[in-house]
């Protein structure tokens, strides 16, 4: 029996005025796979992923998390399902040190209402250990750290509070080699745990690195998924570009 996937997107679409911008598409998300988004600027798979983390609301199709019917009309109920989006800008408080940023909004209080600074610097360094041993850099401010410390941040306020579906977006963008590297690795670490992530990225070679499987969209429409593993770059750069199905996929529907 195959397992059940943590998230099922089914003929999904949304319309803007005239735009069809996501039309009628399919993706699935299994525990501990990472399936990457491909696509040209335009092609809907941001579109299509920000109605998966509450941001639009779809105007057909269903979501299915678990395999149960999920009604996912804000950010707040995407969080109430497990899902959480680690945006590009990070979205991280550069003043603050990495338990502000953990807890920016969330904060912890003592029994007589003031913030538990211990406790959140305390939680902060669990979590930080499973994700990267090395950090050390718990109370500088985010601003001093690496663009790949700075991802780690980011990924640990979202699996403290129990994401089992993570969203990135452009994960390495602006990271060097190193750095590049160290998100990998922090990616493959929650691939380990059980925990789905969908990765948008134009990168085709980290994609091909972290990812299970590809999604290719152009023009709103699914061109295809495929595993990576049986697929070339450069068919997928036929996907993506051409919106050319790969032989794998010649014949299905």
């Amino acid at each position: 029996m195959s397992p059940t996937p943590l998230v099922e997107m089914k003929n999904i679409s949304i319309h803007f005025g005239g735009i069809r911008a996501v039309d009628d598409v399919s993706v699935d998300l299994m525990p501990g796979e990472v399936v990457g988004l491909l696509g040209h600027n335009g092609a809907g798979k941001s579109t299509l992923i920000k109605i998966l983390s509450g941001a639009y609301r779809a105007d057909e199709g269903e979501i299915r998390i678990d395999g149960r019917p999920a009604e996912i009309r804000s950010p707040a109920d995407a969080r109430g399902h497990g899902i959480e989006t680690i945006y590009q800008t990070l979205a991280l408080a550069d003043n603050i040190a990495a338990p502000g940023n953990l807890f920016l909004g969330r904060e912890l209080l003592t029994r007589w209402g003031t913030l538990d600074d211990d406790r959140m610097e305390s939680e902060t360094r669990k979590v930080m250990a499973r994700l990267n041993p090395n950090f050390t850099k718990i109370n500088d401010p985010v601003r001093n750290l690496s663009g790949g410390q700075r991802q780690a941040v980011a990924i640990a306020r979202a699996i403290h509070f129990n994401a089992r579906i993570l969203i990135m977006d452009e994960p390495t963008a602006a990271l060097g080699p190193a750095e590049t590297r160290q998100v990998g690795a922090l990616i493959k670490q929650l691939k380990s745990e059980g925990i789905g992530i969908f990765l948008i990225s134009h990168d085709l070679h980290d994609v091909f690195d972290l990812s299970d499987r590809v999604s290719v969209m152009k023009n709103g429409k699914l061109v295809g998924t495929v595993r990576t593993a049986d697929v070339t770059k450069d068919e997928v750069l036929g996907m993506i570009i051409l919106g050319k199905r790969p032989a794998v996929l010649e014949g299905t529907v």
